[in-house]
């Protein structure tokens, strides 16, 4: 797998076949975006199935197919050549039923969930299923056309969340992980995790960082020296994703099952107002990642009481604060988006968040991010927060970025302005320079 590069792939032939999708999709009747993307995310998953069970019956004559008996109706081979009604009706039943085949993973029952077909028209239904038909997705040398494809798709998605949800640009989660570095051995967890950007990249970073420089030099990822017990790890437990939005969350599993990640436990859960029960009571992490909600407001009786203890607040973003001190391991690290507000604000809430970041944690270093980081869907000043759970924080170091390396308006249009290069290369050692500077830990509260 390699590390994805949006910039590359929104000029290639595949990004053109998805506007194209979503152009007929919207002169069809489907104009919402995230209907849009839920739709095709059901076509491509039915279709990327058939794909590997055809494989498996290529590999293995005895292989029993998934779409036997009553779900030979289903499979896409046949789905792909019909038309008008029973084209609508066939692909209606296996959408609203596919829940319950057989040999489907936990995340594929999961996809399909409630799911329906909302492609009404049926020319242009026709049209969406033959244009996911001729894609061209199979991988050719380094290239991960697959997941790059799905990314470009959910940037589509040009509307945030009633409760401030928004997507976080792709070099920004690229940026905290390469500073929190998490490694193939632990677990790592985004308990906002939206469409799963968080954990695809830190699986980028771990598999760059496991690949022999021979297989770098040559412009491949590969994660060769990772042994197959580190191998099986990552692909069964490494990666956990919460999301309390229903769309995000079959988002988010279509978009690791693109990227080879089908196993990853990522699930519908409001970290929040609801504990994580059966086998997972009191679960910590070695690694949190996380841009949270920031506008929300939760009902003071739903929020957990371990959770407010001390607090007394509704504000989400003070709550999802609280939930990243009280889940990392000890030794654990975290790095997450924050709003400025949750180290500005005076309430009792906040010197509560901010007194048990320095005094029962590591607060390692506050990254002022500039304002028009997160438009068009958000102006909200943020700053990245980066602790380690254990000690006490004697100083904290402090970094301001002025520039990202894109303009800072809404249309993020690419520029030769960034700072951080500069950030990553300070950070190891907390290096001050014209943008940063180590201030005493007292001076924050």
């Amino acid at each position: 797998m390699t590390t994805i590069n949006n910039g590359n792939f929104h000029s290639s032939g595949l990004a053109r076949q998805v506007d194209g999708l979503m152009d007929s999709l919207y002169s069809g009747g489907v104009n919402n975006p995230m209907d849009s993307v839920e739709q095709i995310s059901y076509l491509l998953f039915l279709k990327l199935l058939w794909d590997k069970d055809e494989d498996w019956k290529a590999i293995n004559p005895n292989h029993q197919s998934m779409f036997s008996n009553e779900w030979e109706q289903y499979a896409w081979g046949r789905i792909v050549n019909l038309t008008g009604d029973e084209l609508f009706n066939t692909l209606r039943g296996a959408i609203e039923k596919f829940e319950d085949l057989p040999g489907l993973s936990d995340t594929g029952r999961l996809l399909f969930r409630q799911a329906t077909l909302k492609i009404l028209d049926r020319p242009t239904l026709r049209a969406i299923v033959q244009g996911v038909h001729e894609m061209s997705m199979a991988s050719t040398g380094t290239k991960d056309p697959k997941g790059d494809m799905y990314e470009y798709l959910l940037s589509k998605i040009a509307t945030s969340g009633t409760n401030g949800q928004f997507r976080t640009p792709r070099h920004i989660i690229d940026l905290i992980v390469e500073i929190v570095d998490p490694q193939p051995d632990e677990l790592i967890c985004d308990p906002a995790a939206g469409t799963a950007g968080f954990l695809l990249s830190a699986h980028d970073h771990i598999l760059k960082n496991n690949t022999s420089q021979a297989d770098l030099d040559r412009g491949e990822v590969t994660g060769n020296m990772l042994e197959p017990n580190q191998w099986s790890f990552l692909e069964n437990q490494a990666y956990t994703g919460f999301d309390n939005d229903a769309n995000m969350v079959k988002f988010g599993i279509m978009n690791l099952y693109l990227h080879n990640l089908e196993k990853t436990r990522f699930q519908m859960h409001n970290s929040v107002t609801t504990t994580l029960g059966g086998s997972y009571p009191g679960e910590k992490f070695d690694v949190i990642l996380a841009n949270p909600p920031f506008a929300g407001s939760v009902q003071a009786e739903s929020i957990l009481s371990d959770l407010n203890h001390g607090l007394n607040t509704k504000a989400t973003e003070l709550l999802f604060c609280k939930w990243f001190i009280d889940h990392v391991k000890e030794g654990g690290r975290a790095g997450v988006v924050v709003p400025q507000g949750v180290l500005t604000g005076s309430s009792n809430a906040h010197k509560a968040i901010k007194k048990s970041l320095l005094e029962n944690n590591t607060l390692e270093a506050v990254i002022d991010l500039p304002s028009g980081v997160f438009n068009p869907y958000s102006g909200v000043s943020t700053s990245i927060v980066v602790f380690k759970n254990g000690g006490s924080t004697k100083s904290v170091w402090f970094y301001k970025v002025n520039a990202d390396g894109f303009t800072l308006n809404a249309n993020r249009n690419p520029i030769n302005d960034n700072d951080l290069p500069d950030l990553i290369a300070k950070f190891p050692n907390r290096e001050e320079g014209d943008n940063s500077i180590n201030v005493d830990a007292k001076t924050i509260i």
